[in-house]
């Protein structure tokens, strides 16, 4: 075509300078600057033929300078001058500057003018670094091969430089810019430069192998885009002519380390698919040059040691070829993210390493680099399937091998693979692993660790350690990650690895663990943290200072508390390596050369109790840190001395504590008689006290025949005169009167409260100084109070007084409500008792001025500041009134009318009281409302009758605050136990319930609202099913009758508990399982000893329920009546989720649900009577007609085995069932048979068995020739029991049966061959329900909750151990309850059903090498950018290198987005040109985009839209493309005879109405598919495909020259 337009237009003219003249005036469109380089270019053909003038050279220079130069430059600022205004204005402005660039081109070698080339090169050199860069590209592009190698060869090389540093970029803000450089300067100007010789070459890769200048900016994608660019020259490929060691040859990049790591950091890390593509495509060629070269070939790694990182010898070709061609099957099966194809290739990998280490020089051959990038890309993957695969595979690798040692291995241990394990995902369970078991990542994670610990050089295990602990605490981590890293840490063995720096990185780590709301597993964690430290430091290089900030950083209550195991190692070893350690600094600094820890407990205590620093104004009370580390060291030390001494010499032990205890005493003995004692000091000394009490008194101390714990107590109370006194004084004269103050009154109140406890243990005395000081304490708190409320202007001070007052009232007052053993005062009625009761409840302090006070005042005191005060304050006040209306609360009236003058308003005027608890609500922070509630749990029983309305907004009022709280553990689960303690009180529930009035409805409401809130906070119905429960049975054992007066009105609590259990997410599955892992560590974690298992887990309420519902008597009738109405309801609910339309799949809630249900009908059974039954039984045997899973089965037929066994009269019913319809029978037939199975244990209770057996006999005989398969499975195992009773009992009425019988049992026994059929046979009979389970030795709580469900193939989460029902001792059982075991061998059976196929390959077979696997097609083919190719989407696949057909898909017609994505996956597979689709819309389309798997990026799509349909294909056809339409017509031609055009466009109809008739008409030809069925059509992607692919067979034969079938139809 262009030859043709070039001759017609030198036949109106030869003189160039007016053709060229002509072509140069007018609008610069692209049609014209393409003609002006056709003919150039033709021009440009005759001159070297040695024709054209001697004016063409001018006419060429004066195209250049005059027309091409300008229109390039003006191309720069958008649309070239004189350029059409077209609406594809980038696809038309890139189309005039690559035709303007090929004119520049021929106008240069026209010219002739070396200057003119240079010239030209030089300007748009100056204009590269433009924001637009693209036209000083293709200038370059166009004149770069015209230079001359040697006289431009510095101007080359600037060129080069330039051009590589274009394409690198460097800024951030210009990555986006630096991308389309890199593109640009790869496809249009690289191969230009390449072409200049080797001077220009060496320039360009100088530029890419040159150092990266700071970290982060080694832009590996271009480097990439350039060196793939560049790879034929970087990477000669011999051939003929072609010498690769000719002196200007360019550089050999295999022999460049930098070249290699970045084609690994394109292998291993590079996002996008298209520049890992790009690193396979360089190794994949340097592999293929290399062994055509044969040449020997060496590239050593940056640090020059170690193995190269790529070597070649001709010697071991096919070896090496053997090792690549793996690697790379490898990282392209990587691509395909999906684990089944991959999954085969992982043995390959082990190949790999098999080559790589030569064992017997125990050294790397390949640089296990290479390794590291195939890790590297799984642990990247989006699939973290994959990426748990790749994660265990690499832990496993020192399991099976043994590999050297390698800087790169720990430098991935500690980067990348620490990286991937963050993930907590990839803990979870195998599939048919037991819950608590422990995550298989976890225990692989540790075994890595120790192996790999172990193997490291001993100059090196520091380094790594450290490392390895340090990158733990860069990240946040979650809670489980960090769990099974620390676990793994301490199962290291000993070694001395760590010094200071590791002991302060494990601290840091301690607290990384903080973070975690997951008290258990955080506690954990610090457990073995601490195991670490103990295994792994280095004692000689810390001190104890450094130990003891180390164990103070661990939190007691949730690890390292007293009496455990962890303690008493802990103890061990500071015994053992006492002398070892470094000398203290605080010892050095006192002059103490005594390392014992004695000797450093001595001094602490010591230097401890001295008087700090003092300004005397606003101290603020010390930091707690000192303390806790202060107490557990003086602790630690006492215990350390008892391991010493054997226990034979107890009383060395108390001695030792005295003597550390003898500063800390000696000044607490003097805090009631010097007035003059730093208050820091007397702070520090009241703060250790109370740390030492609170240590001794955790959990886990174990304090029966404690003697530490009994000197201490000693010791402490011989001071207490002296501390109360302190206190008293503190509290009462007006000496605290500064915001920080505040805490030291908390300080003073925590320390008398455990003083009051300590003397309310070891026994009340008559003198004792505690008993001095209650009663001096209220009075004058009341007295200020009193005082303070006439008084005018508050001042700072007053305030502050008026705030610890009432904090020590409220301290007095649950001191005497809790401990009532010291006989104080008497609290009847009297002025104390009054003050309280007219209290002005909620009212606010008024903030002081803040005239004369210091700026820290000002800080403290902030809205926000004194808010806190006053919330506190008023807090104070309702903690009083609660205790006084627990003591009063037989004076509070039902109606405020019976009281005239009261003299306790608080208490006998009680709606007012209420109606200031609502306000409390609203004033008080979430944290402060607890003795709110008490004081409503104490009123609204009072009021409900006569105040409802009030009631019930106290209902909702309280509710909004517990539903706004978050999950924490310290404000919300106190709070929801005090409101369901308020709302749910038995007295409440029982008067609600006898009003039945709108309390009643909201107790329901809240009821359910609670439920539905336990699907997002586990534990949150088991505080309410617990209370309730427990409520309820001490009611009862009250009541003579037994009666349960509330519950039943409240049953749809007990149902719901029956039946609750959420389906967790997989990371609250996650969660549910590491704690339970954790839990049955039992006390070898000291966590689990030292938290308080709160029994959360949702199965707990299941528990809870049935428990309670065992306690219940069937003999008392309303008991009776209540369980019976609980059954009618469970059955109501199992017929309702039947109903549902939603599908109950295995293990869906439905599913389980309906087999909670049946779970408690079988608890329940024992307590039905027959008349109860004679309503009910229909249900139960209606429930065996639906079709339900093989669990609920199982229980169903269960419960009717039992019923029938228990009460035979209702055989009739049964044989009726039987005798229905075979379409109401066929799908639950085989629930009857497997009832019948079990006829031995019915027939117990009957005399005469003969009729039975008879009508047992003739029932299920009929169902021996059933035509389905399973039906006659189950018909003849129940034949076979029924038939063996017979011959047992000897009928010889059943003997004409006898031939058929025999004989079927005998054909059935006797089956050919191996087949299905006789493998059923087998499994059936073996089948736990037919052979092992009996229904009434195995009717226990284990049965039915757990080993039935793990049986039947329940998911795991619906097992229940019987240790679960014996450790929830909240309802115990009564001692006659028996049945918690099952009495047969049930329990070891593992689960299997007699119908599941082999389940999967033997593990020999596993094991196995896979000596094919599925491989992914990849084209190879082109995989570096053509000069030519468009740099925007259109052009995007054929950038990436793929072979590009000319078929166009027409599917505008189509309206499905699945279709579309199917059409759009299957037209990029082979290589479609294009797909037309209606509305481009639809590739967002979520259906489209799971079809598609990212299609639509390499494949050309365009929007013809249904009414544009005509004139796209009349276009189409203009361009010489033949329209076939798929459809059946009268002329169709059959798809096997058709033959394709090269040029074929198909139009796919829509899915209902095929291809409209108006459109018919414009088809050349109508393709149909041949037929063999029934169903007229296809599915419309299903035909599309088959002629996409029929297209792409045809022109695969026809390249390579086969001949298209004989017969065939083509249309040209």
């Amino acid at each position: 075509m262009e030859w043709v337009l070039t001759e017609a237009l030198l036949s109106q003219s030869r003189d160039p300078r007016v053709l060229l003249g002509a072509l140069c005036r007018g609008e610069a469109s692209a049609e014209r600057v393409e003609t002006l380089r056709f003919l150039l270019q033709r021009l440009e053909d005759e001159a070297a033929r040695g024709g054209g003038g001697g004016a063409l050279p001018e006419a060429a220079r004066e195209v250049a300078v005059g027309y091409l130069l300008p229109l390039l430059r003006d191309a720069r600022g958008g649309r070239p001058a004189g350029c059409p205004d077209t609406g594809s204005q980038p696809s038309h402005r890139r189309r005039v500057l690559r035709a303007a660039g090929a004119a520049l081109r021929s106008c240069a070698r026209l010219a002739g003018g070396p200057a003119l080339v240079a010239a030209l090169a030089e300007e748009a050199l100056r204009d590269l670094r433009s924001r637009d860069p693209e036209a000083a590209v293709e200038v370059l592009a166009a004149v770069g091969p015209c230079l001359r190698p040697r006289e431009d060869g510095p101007l080359l090389e600037r060129v080069a430089k330039a051009s590589v540093a274009l394409a690198l970029g460097g800024d951030e803000e210009e990555a986006g810019l630096a991308e389309e450089a890199a593109a640009l300067v790869a496809c249009r100007l690289l191969p230009a430069l390449a072409q200049c010789g080797g001077a220009a070459l060496r320039a360009v890769w100088g530029g890419l192998a040159a150092p990266v200048r700071s970290p982060g900016t080694d832009r590996v994608g271009p480097k990439l885009l350039m060196l793939s660019a560049l790879a034929e020259k970087l990477l000669p490929e011999p051939g003929p002519g072609r010498t690769p060691c000719v002196p200007d040859a360019g550089p050999d990049a295999r022999r460049c380390w930098r070249f290699w790591r970045t084609v690994q950091a394109g292998l291993g890390q590079a996002e996008d698919a298209l520049t890992r593509k790009r690193a396979r495509y360089l190794l994949q060629r340097a592999v293929e040059v290399s062994a055509e070269l044969g040449a020997d070939c060496t590239c050593s790694p940056q640090e020059g040691n170690g193995p190269s990182l790529f070597w070649w010898s001709d010697k071991k070709k096919d070896e090496l070829l053997k090792f690549w061609e793996n690697y790379i099957l490898i990282m392209e099966t990587l691509e395909g993210n999906q684990i089944h194809v991959i999954k085969p290739v992982l043995p390959k990998l082990n190949n790999l390493f098999e080559y790589a280490v030569s064992e017997e020089n125990e050294c790397w051959l390949f640089h296990p680099s290479w390794h590291l990038c195939i890790y590297k890309r799984m642990f990247e993957s989006e699939n973290k399937i994959l990426t748990k695969e790749g994660v265990i595979h690499f832990l496993e690798l020192y399991e099976t091998k043994l590999l050297p040692f390698s800087a790169e291995f720990s430098e991935f241990i500690i980067g990348p693979l620490m990286d991937a394990v963050s993930e907590s995902s990839l803990y979870g369970r195998s599939p048919g692993q037991l819950i608590g078991s422990g995550s298989p990542l976890g225990l692989k994670l540790q075994k890595f660790l120790v192996t790999y610990i172990s193997l490291l050089p001993e100059e090196r295990k520091s380094g790594f350690l450290l490392q390895f602990i340090q990158r733990m605490n860069s990240r946040h981590w979650c809670a489980v990650p960090i769990l099974f890293l620390s676990k793994a840490l301490a199962n290291i063995p000993r070694c001395k690895a760590l010094g200071i720096e590791g002991l302060l990185a494990l601290r840091d780590v301690i607290q990384c663990t903080m973070i975690t709301h997951q008290i258990l597993l955080r506690g954990a964690a610090q457990c073995y943290l601490l195991q670490t430290a103990m295994n792994l430091v280095d004692v000689e290089k810390v001190s104890l200072a450094d130990v003891s900030t180390f164990i103070a950083s661990l939190r007691q209550e949730e690890s390292l508390g007293r009496g455990t195991s962890l303690w008493t190692e802990l103890c061990d070893w500071l015994r053992v390596n006492e002398s070892c350690f470094r000398p203290s600094p605080v010892c050095s600094s006192t002059g103490l050369h005594d390392t014992s820890l004695n000797a450093y407990v001595k001094n602490l205590v010591q230097e401890y109790v001295k008087s700090p620093a003092w300004d005397g104004e606003n101290c603020f009370l010390p930091d707690w840190f000192e303390a806790r580390l202060t107490a557990t060291m003086v602790l630690l030390a006492v215990d350390v001395e008892g391991m010493k001494t054997q226990y034979s010499e107890k009383q060395r032990t108390q001695n030792g504590l005295r003597l550390f205890l003898a500063p800390l005493m000696d000044a607490l003995m003097k805090l009631g008689t010097n007035a003059y004692m730093p208050l820091p000091k007397t702070d520090r000394c009241l703060q250790l006290l109370w740390k030492l009490l609170q240590t001794c008194m955790l959990k886990s101390s174990g304090t029966h025949n404690d003697e530490v714990l009994t000197v201490l107590q000693n010791s402490v109370m011989s001071a207490t005169e002296s501390i109360s006194e302190f206190i008293l004084r503190r509290l009462t004269m007006n000496e605290l009167s500064s915001v920080p103050d505040l805490e030291r009154c908390r300080l003073y109140l925590m320390v008398l409260t455990e003083l009051l406890d300590l003397h309310s243990k070891v026994g009340w005395k008559g003198g004792s100084p505690l008993w001095r000081i209650i009663s001096p304490l209220k009075n004058a708190s009341i007295q200020h109070l009193q005082e303070m409320d006439g008084s005018q202007e508050p001042t700072l001070g007053t305030q502050i007084q008026r705030v610890v007052s009432m904090a020590a009232l409220a301290m007095v007052c649950e001191a005497v409500d809790q401990k009532p053993e010291p006989q104080l005062e008497s609290l009847d009625v009297g002025p104390t008792e009054r003050f309280l009761s007219c209290l002005q409840l909620n009212q606010t302090l008024q903030k002081p001025h803040t005239e004369q006070q210091s700026s820290f005042f000002e800080e403290s005191s902030s809205s926000q500041g004194w808010g806190k005060i006053v919330a506190q304050y008023i807090h104070d006040q309702w903690v009083c009134l609660s205790c006084l209306l627990k003591k009063y609360h037989a004076l509070i009236p039902t109606t405020e009318s019976e009281i005239a003058e009261p003299f306790l308003p608080a208490v006998q005027v009680p709606g007012r009281t209420l109606q200031s608890a609502l306000e409390a609500l609203t004033l008080l922070p979430s944290d402060q409302v607890l003795p709110v509630f008490q004081c409503m749990k104490i009123l609204v029983p009072k009021l409900l009758t006569s105040s409802e309305s009030l009631c019930i907004e106290s209902f909702d009022m309280a509710w909004k605050i517990i539903s706004s709280l978050s999950n924490t553990q310290l404000t919300f689960w106190p709070n929801l136990k005090a409101f369901v303690q308020f709302v749910f009180d038995n007295k409440i529930l029982t008067i609600a319930a006898k009003t039945k009035g709108q309390a009643y409805f909201k107790i329901k409401e809240i009821m359910y609202k609670i439920i539905e809130m336990s699907a997002l906070k586990t534990g949150v119905f088991n505080t309410l099913i617990n209370y309730c429960c427990q409520s309820w049975i001490v009611s009862a054992s009250h009541v003579s009758q037994g009666s349960l007066s509330s519950a039943k009105h409240y049953s749809e609590m007990i149902l719901e508990a029956c039946i609750f259990g959420t389906v967790f997410r997989r990371d609250q599955r996650l969660i549910q399982d590491v704690q339970t892992f954790v839990e049955n560590l039992g006390h070898d974690c000291a966590a689990n000893v030292v938290i308080e298992n709160t029994k959360r887990e949702d199965h707990y309420v299941r528990i809870c329920a049935v428990k309670f519902l065992c306690l219940l008597d069937g003999s008392d009738m309303s008991h009776k009546l209540f369980l019976e109405d609980l059954a009618v309801k469970l059955l109501d609910k199992d017929e309702l989720v039947s109903k549902s339309r939603t599908r109950c799949y295995v293990n869906s809630l439905q599913h389980r649900v309906k087999n909670r249900i049946w779970q408690t009908l079988l608890v329940l059974f024992p307590r039905f009577d027959q008349n109860f039954l004679n309503g009910t039984i229909e249900k139960i045997f209606q429930a065996g007609f639906i079709n339900n899973q093989a669990s609920i089965k199982y229980f169903i037929e269960w419960i009717i085995i039992l019923i029938l066994h228990k009460y035979p009269q209702f055989l009739s019913k049964f044989w009726d069932c039987l005798s229905s319809g075979e379409e109401k029978l066929k799908t639950s037939i085989c629930t009857f048979l497997s009832v019948l199975t079990h006829l031995d244990v019915i027939t117990q209770n009957i005399p005469e068995k003969k009729l039975v057996l008879k009508q047992a006999l003739i029932t299920v005989l009929q169902w021996c020739f059933n035509h389905n398969f399973s039906i006659r499975l189950y018909a003849l195992m129940a034949l076979k029991k029924i038939w063996n009773m017979c011959k047992a009992l000897r009928v010889e009425e059943f003997d004409a049966l006898a031939p058929v019988i025999e004989s079927s049992l005998s054909q059935v026994e006797s089956m050919h061959g191996a087949g299905n059929a006789k493998k059923n046979w087998q499994r059936i009979q073996e089948h736990f329900f037919f052979s092992t389970f009996h229904p009434l030795k195995d009717y226990c709580l284990e049965t039915i909750f757990y080993i039935l469900p793990r049986l039947a193939g329940l998911v795991e989460d619906e097992w229940i151990t019987v240790d679960k029902f014996t450790g929830f001792t909240d309802i115990p059982l009564d001692a006659g309850f028996q049945w918690y075991l099952s009495q047969t061998q049930l329990r070891e059976l593992k689960p299997g059903d007699w119908s599941q196929q082999d389940m999967g390959p033997s593990p020999g077979e596993t094991e196995a090498e896979f000596f094919d696997v599925q491989k992914k097609i990849i084209p190879w083919k082109n995989n570096v950018p053509e000069s030519d190719l468009e740099l925007v989407f259109q052009d995007r696949a054929a950038k990436l290198g793929k072979s590009i057909s000319r078929l166009i898909v027409v599917a505008s017609l189509i309206d499905k987005a699945t279709n579309l994505g199917g059409l759009c996956r299957t037209c990029e597979v082979f290589g479609a040109s294009a797909l037309a689709v209606g509305n481009l819309q639809c590739i967002s389309d979520k259906q489209f985009q799971h079809l598609s798997v990212s299609a639509e990026q390499w494949l050309p799509l365009v929007e013809v839209r249904p009414p544009q349909l005509i004139d796209y294909l009349q276009q189409k056809k203009a361009e010489g493309y033949t329209i076939i339409g798929v459809e059946q017509t009268a002329k169709s031609f059959d798809l096997t005879q058709y033959c394709f055009p090269e040029k074929s466009l198909l139009l796919l109809g829509n899915e209902r109405e095929g291809i409209p008739a108006h459109l018919i008409q414009q088809l050349d030809v109508c393709v149909e598919i041949p037929q063999q069925g029934i169903v007229r059509s296809l599915n419309v992607h299903v035909s599309g495909a088959l002629l996409i692919w029929e297209y792409t067979r045809q022109q695969l034969l026809k390249h390579a020259g086969v001949a298209a079938p004989r017969n065939s139809v083509c249309l040209m």
